[in-house]
C-alpha cells in the first residue's frame, strides 16, 4: 500500500467511525459505558516493539476507546457550557488537520485569510471596535491571559515602567479587582499573567458587581489597575451593568476587561443585546467560540481594542521569520508562535450561518433555556434558583442531599445530564444551554428525564411531606 492510499484508507476509517459516533448521539446514553482504566486496557498499556498500519491504528483507537466516550455532543448534554459541533465547522476543522498549516504566520494565506475575515465578521457580529486586534487562542482561559497581559503591559507602561523590557520585579504594584462571582478562569489567568488573585468586589444575588463597591475600591488606592467584569454568570447567566461599570473603571485610569466565554454572544442578538449594553467601550473582551458558535474543541477569541497593546504585549520577531512588513502577524496576537488554525472552524461556522443564522442560534438556545426553566420548575420538589435571563438554569431539591441524589438518578438515566455545582451555599444542578442541535424535542426529552430522576429520588414524597 502507497503512503497516499494509507492516508485515503486512515482519513476513510476515521469518516465511517465518526458518522457512526454522530448517528449514535440521538438514542446514546450521556456517561461513558467504561472507565479510564478499561479504555487503557482495551487500547493496549505497552508500546509494541513493531508498528501497525495506520488504518489499523485509527480502526482500533475508534472501537476500543467508544465505550470510553461521554456523549458532551449531545442535545441532551448541559454540563460545563460545552457547545456542540456545527457541520461546516466539523469539515473545516478536518482540513485543517489536513492542510497542516502553522498559522503563527502570514506565510499561510488560505488559513491567515480565512482567520482575518473570521476575527472581521465577530467583531462585526458583536459589536466590537472594527480595530480591535483578534487572536484565536485554545480557550476563555487563554483568551483572559492574553488580555489580561495586554492590558498589564499597558497600564504599567502608564506609570512609566516598562514590563515587557524590564519585567514585573521592582515595578509597581498592578491593582487586579473582579466580582466575587467571577469565573475561577479568571484567577487562572490573573496569576499567569503575574498579578496574583485579585481582590474581589461584593455581588449581587445574580451574581452581577456591585458598581459603588467597585468605584469605593479603585478610589482607596492609587497606581495601575485592572478590572475584571462578567457577561454572563456560570450560574446565573447575569451580566454586569458595563455601562456604569466602564466608566468608574475608566474614571479612574483603569483597564476595563471582560470575560464572556459564552455571554459575549448575547451581543449578536437584537433581543438579548440589551445584556450588554456598554460593554464595547470596555478595553479588552474574552471569549470561546466552541461553546456559543458550536465550532469543535478547542478555540477561545482573545481581543483588545488598543491593537497595539495585544502585539506589543505578544509579539516578538526573530532572523528566520518571514516578516512582510506591513502588518503583525498571527503570532503577534497569541502567546503562541506555533499554532493550528483555530479561527478557520470559526469562518466555516459564521459563513454557514450567515449573520441571520447567529441571531437564531443565540435565540434558539436562550429560547431553549426558557423552556427548560419553565419545564423544570413545574417538578414537584424542584425549584428554578436563578433568574434566567440568557443560557443558564440552576435547580436545586429541597436540601443538598436530595440535589445531590437527583443529579446521581439523572446520570444513571443516561438521557440528559446537568453538572452538580454549589451556588448561594447549597448544591445545585446546573443546566447550560450551549448546543445548536438542542431542540424543543430535547427540552421535552430532558423534563421528562428530571421527572423520572426527580421520582427515583424521592423529590415527590418529600414535596408532598412539606406541603
Amino acid at each position: 500500500m502507497s503512503e497516499l492510499e494509507e492516508f485515503a484508507e486512515a482519513l476513510e476509517v476515521a469518516h465511517r467511525n465518526a458518522s457512526r459516533w454522530l448517528a449514535s448521539l440521538p438514542e446514546r446514553p450521556i456517561a461513558p459505558h467504561a472507565d479510564i482504566d478499561q479504555i487503557k486496557d482495551a487500547l493496549g498499556r505497552e508500546l509494541p516493539s513493531h508498528g501497525t498500519p495506520a488504518p489499523e491504528v485509527v480502526e482500533h483507537l475508534a472501537t476500543a476507546g467508544e465505550p470510553g466516550l461521554v456523549g458532551m455532543p449531545s442535545s441532551r448534554f448541559f454540563g460545563f457550557v460545552i457547545g456542540g459541533t456545527l457541520p461546516a465547522a466539523l469539515g473545516a476543522d478536518w482540513l485543517v488537520s489536513a492542510w497542516d498549516q502553522n498559522t503563527g504566520m502570514r506565510l499561510t494565506p488560505t488559513t491567515t485569510g480565512a482567520e482575518e475575515l473570521a476575527a472581521g465578521w465577530v467583531l462585526e457580529l458583536l459589536g466590537l471596535p472594527a480595530v480591535s486586534g483578534v487572536g484565536f487562542v485554545t480557550g476563555a482561559t487563554t483568551a483572559n491571559f492574553t488580555c489580561l497581559t495586554a492590558a498589564r503591559d499597558r497600564v504599567l507602561e502608564r506609570a512609566g515602567w516598562r514590563s515587557g523590557r524590564d519585567g514585573l520585579a521592582g515595578g509597581p504594584k498592578v491593582r487586579f479587582l473582579a466580582g466575587a462571582e467571577r469565573h475561577e478562569s479568571v484567577e487562572s489567568a490573573g496569576r499567569m499573567a503575574g498579578l496574583g488573585l485579585p481582590r474581589l468586589i461584593p455581588a449581587d444575588d445574580e451574581g452581577r458587581i456591585d458598581v459603588a463597591a467597585l468605584e469605593a475600591a479603585l478610589a482607596e488606592g492609587e497606581g495601575p489597575a485592572i478590572v475584571a467584569l462578567q457577561a454572563g454568570n456560570v450560574h446565573s447567566g447575569a451580566f454586569d451593568d458595563f455601562a456604569a461599570a466602564v466608566d468608574v473603571i475608566h474614571a479612574a485610569d483603569a483597564w476595563a476587561h471582560i470575560d464572556g466565554a459564552f455571554g459575549l454572544w448575547a451581543a449578536a442578538s437584537p433581543r438579548f443585546r440589551h445584556l450588554t449594553a456598554g460593554f464595547a467601550a470596555a478595553d479588552s473582551w474574552a471569549t470561546d467560540a466552541h461553546k456559543t458558535l458550536n465550532t469543535p474543541y478547542d478555540c477561545g477569541v482573545a481581543v483588545v481594542a488598543d491593537r497595539s497593546a495585544l502585539t506589543e504585549a505578544m509579539g516578538f520577531t526573530a532572523a528566520y521569520l518571514p516578516e512582510d512588513g506591513t502588518m503583525s502577524e498571527p503570532h503577534d496576537l497569541v502567546p503562541e508562535l506555533s499554532r493550528r488554525a483555530r479561527g478557520v472552524p470559526v469562518w466555516a461556522a459564521l459563513r454557514e450561518l450567515g449573520r441571520d443564522g447567529v441571531v437564531a442560534l443565540v435565540d434558539r438556545l436562550a429560547g431553549a433555556a426558557a423552556g427548560l426553566a419553565a419545564g423544570l420548575g413545574g417538578i414537584p420538589g424542584l425549584c428554578v434558583v436563578n433568574d434566567v435571563v440568557f443560557t443558564q438554569v440552576c435547580v436545586a431539591a429541597t436540601g443538598d442531599e436530595a440535589t445531590v441524589a437527583l443529579g446521581d438518578a439523572l446520570l444513571a438515566d443516561g438521557v440528559a445530564y446537568a453538572s452538580p455545582s454549589r451556588w448561594h451555599g447549597q448544591a445545585v444542578l446546573r443546566f447550560s444551554v450551549s448546543n445548536a442541535h438542542t431542540d424543543a424535542e430535547a427540552v421535552a426529552r430532558t423534563i421528562d428525564a428530571v421527572t423520572r430522576a426527580a421520582a427515583k429520588a424521592g423529590l415527590a414524597q418529600e414535596s408532598v411531606g412539606l406541603a
